[in-house]
């Protein structure tokens, strides 16, 4: 992939993802380790070329099959609750989507297993994490509502759609030595972002706020 595509220009330029870098900064991301994924990831390479002169306002997009890209402020938010509490060796992310919320984590841990139900969701991002560079992901079509166990546990969960409840299969995934999820729970409308943290066989919710996440949906498609 070129330079010149990698860095944009005009709407997609840097200066356009300063801008959005420093609004996060405003409404209280503080991790600069994320802040710098933030403006270093070309989010107008995740999105239709249609959309790109927008990639960089603070709000989600459509990626097509009814998904969205998340807002840039709640992929910071997820990412730095997620970072908060120690480092992180083996992260499993439950809806890999068009790959941003992949790529902005990824380099801040040590490996990513990532979960997409829709098949050419999951085959578009395979090849830009590949053009990307971004090696330490390992993807699989199949329903995110069960995780993956064969990689299990995981010290980090972080999941872009939401359940009406977590899913028991998720949770029985978290090492029980302090391994967190970073998940959005709750109704159209009614959304509310929790970190729920593993301790041997108790689990403490804390809120992060309210969002707007599409529905986590089991099966595959």
């Amino acid at each position: 992939m070129s330079d010149a595509r990698l860095a944009g220009i005009g709407m997609t330029s840097a200066r356009t993802r300063e801008r959005l870098v420093l609004r996060l900064r405003e409404q209280g991301i503080k991790d600069e380790r994320v802040l710098d994924r933030v403006r270093n990831v070309p989010r107008h390479l995740f999105v239709d070329e249609a959309l790109s002169s927008r990639a960089y306002e603070d709000t989600a997009l459509p990626i097509g099959f009814g998904q969205t890209i998340s807002q840039p402020f709640v992929v910071a938010r997820m990412t730095e609750a997620l970072l908060q509490g120690g480092e992180l060796h083996n992260v499993l992310e439950v809806g890999t989507g068009c790959g941003y919320q992949t790529t902005v984590l990824a380099p801040l841990v040590a490996r990513v297993s990532s979960v997409e139900r829709i098949k050419p969701l999951l085959e578009r991002t395979r090849e830009r994490l590949k053009d990307l560079g971004v090696r330490n992901v390992r993807l699989r079509y199949a329903d995110g509502t069960v995780g993956w166990k064969a990689h299990a546990p995981y010290d980090g969960i972080v999941v872009t759609a939401a359940p009406l409840v977590v899913p028991q299969g998720l949770l029985a995934q978290l090492s029980p030595k302090g391994g967190r999820m970073i998940v959005p729970v709750g109704p159209d409308g009614a959304q509310e972002l929790l970190r729920i943290t593993r301790r041997d066989d108790h689990f403490v919710r804390e809120k992060l706020g309210g969002v707007t996440f599409v529905p986590l949906v089991g099966g595959t498609a």
